[in-house]
């Protein structure tokens, strides 16, 4: 079985800059979010829709990394 463009959840979440639970809360929550591929128990997602989604749903910025943006010099 040729597994090449899917990643597993660790690799996942990572890539997303998440925690393995956080990508799972997403994958049940949030409908346009690439659905995995089951090979036994194990979930693996596809490249291509993970980084799709976050093309679409870029990262929040944080209060203190944009106190830290008003602070630069």
């Amino acid at each position: 079985m040729d597994l090449t463009g899917y990643l597993t959840s660790d690799e996942a979440a990572e890539r997303l800059g998440i925690n393995r639970q956080s990508l799972y809360n997403l994958a049940n929550r949030s409908p346009d979010f690439p659905k995995p591929k089951k090979v036994g128990r194990t979930s693996l997602w596809p490249e291509h829709g993970v980084d799709e989604w976050r093309e679409k749903h870029p990262k929040r910025q944080t209060r203190k990394g944009t106190e830290d943006a008003d602070q630069a010099p």
